[in-house]
């Protein structure tokens, strides 16, 4: 897939005035609600009409758009199918299988185009596996049989909802044991000098494979959180060790297995490290060159501290021609007594709002189902899922988180170019973007407990439209 080269907030686009704008009816506005202690769940319940503006109040709470100036080019919203996400579909009822699929991929629902899954087992997978033998250096026994029991089969039937076509991309989350310093999958360690090259062939095997089963890979991150030794599958890379591994080892295996079209995401951990990650990889040519994007987590809130966004915007502008992908994020802890907790989809609205408006081009969550236990998950590591399998009474449930990120994915298209957004006063947060068919879609949230009216102005045109407390919004225009 051809690379494109993004405009960061510094080389911005800047398009003749109202050009773009005056292309749109601006007549009409429909909007979409979802909010707490309501039964408003991504609802169609208003519209408005545009009417000249004047000059906003200092008194007045306004979100201004300005479609004549435009930033990165949208890839895609999207969940993780993990082995554990598959087991768990894999149990539910037919009839619920399909509505759940419905919801995720159709247009009526909230039309998924993203889809990242694991190369080997992960914590979210019932037990460690690889898919060679112990010792196999040559790889000789590699094969994917495990996968073709659950998660293959969900990927397919999740492809084929989306209408045939899921941008799709893999991480690893360790090495097999015997090619790491500490000899096992578990508890971080790290790749062995003599087991460069295999390792990086494994790459190759699995997507080869995979796209034997009629599965396109888009892409690859080199290591799910590099910096991180966690009681399930991990693996440490320093900066220097990553970007020698790219460069010298992966880079140059895809390459020769016929594989350099694929898409290649470093870092993939949190955002409290991502630029030294990034000046360290993406400063040098020879690893750069192999590189489409940084990715990023949000687990740096696990230590209390506030989501440093900034680091998003900085790499973005040190590196304009590389893009940004959030490739993982859940709410962790799960208890069932929780799964309407409100605080849950606010963390993915704040996250998704600040990601899109520092220049991210793809947002990824984590599971995309997990059951009625926040599993299964071979070292107790619960978590929450936007939708979850009651398996014991075969239903599905709906969690707020689900209609949150739906106001993001079910109007915004891959394609779709981020458009200035600013607000007047914090209590709203929002980002816009244009997509290719030239609609316009504002999200707009509010944190606090009180229902705020705002008037939303596009160039010299303004709608007043209220949102009521605890709420997401979708204006689309």
């Amino acid at each position: 897939m051809k690379k494109q080269v993004l405009l960061t907030t510094i080389t911005l686009s800047i398009l003749s005035f109202g050009s773009i704008f005056a292309q749109v009816n601006t007549d009409k506005a429909t909007i979409y609600t979802t909010a707490k202690n309501t039964d408003m769940r991504l609802e169609q319940n208003a519209t408005a009409t545009f009417k000249p503006g004047i000059q906003p109040l200092e008194t007045e709470m306004s979100i201004f758009v300005n479609p004549d100036v435009t930033f990165q080019t949208f890839v895609g919203i999207g969940g993780a199918i993990t082995d554990a996400s598959a087991e768990v579909f894999a149990k539910l009822p037919e009839e619920k299988q399909e509505e759940f699929l419905n919801a995720y991929y159709s247009k009526e629902g909230i039309g998924y185009s993203l889809l990242r899954t694991h190369i080997h087992s992960c914590d979210f997978s019932s037990g460690s596996y690889t898919y060679i033998e112990d010792g196999d250096k040559e790889l000789t026994t590699f094969n994917i049989d495990h996968d073709l029991q659950y998660r293959i089969p969900m990927i397919k039937r999740a492809i084929e909802k989306a209408g045939g076509s899921l941008l799709t991309y893999v991480s690893p989350w360790s090495p097999p044991a015997f090619m790491k310093t500490n000899n096992d999958m578990l508890q971080g360690g790290s790749l062995l000098p003599e087991y460069f090259n295999s390792w990086a062939h494994y790459y190759a095997k699995f997507i080869k494979a995979y796209e034997a089963q009629d599965i396109p890979i888009w892409g690859l991150t080199i290591q799910n959180e590099p910096m991180a030794t966690q009681r399930w599958e991990s693996c440490i890379y320093t900066a220097k060790q990553e970007r020698d591994f790219l460069k010298n080892h992966l880079g140059p295996v895809l390459d020769l297995e016929g594989l350099g079209d694929k898409n290649i995401i470093v870092w993939d951990h949190n955002r409290d490290l991502i630029t030294n990650r990034a000046n360290t990889i993406l400063g040098d040519p020879e690893a750069a060159k192999y590189v489409w994007g940084t990715g990023f987590h949000w687990y740096e809130t696990w230590t209390g501290s506030e989501p440093n966004f900034n680091n998003l915007r900085r790499v973005k502008e040190s590196y304009p021609d590389k893009e940004l992908m959030f490739t993982e994020g859940c709410n962790e802890s799960f208890d069932s007594e929780k799964y309407q907790y409100w605080p849950n989809a606010e963390r993915y609205g704040n996250s998704m709002i600040n990601d899109f408006n520092n220049g991210t081009a793809g947002w990824t969550d984590w599971n995309i189902l997990l059951d009625e236990n926040g599993g299964p998950n071979h070292v107790g590591n619960f978590c929450f899922a936007p939708i979850h399998g009651d398996i014991k009474n075969g239903e599905l449930v709906y969690t707020p988180t689900y209609y949150y990120i739906g106001h993001f994915s079910k109007f915004i298209k891959p394609g779709a170019k981020s458009v200035s957004t600013s607000c007047s006063r914090s209590f709203l947060q929002s980002t816009t973007f244009q997509n290719t068919d030239g609609s316009f879609a504002t999200v707009v949230m509010n944190g606090t407990d009180n229902e705020i009216t705002y008037k939303l102005y596009v160039i010299d045109q303004v709608i007043e439209m209220t949102i009521p407390a605890r709420a997401m919004q979708t204006i689309m225009y």
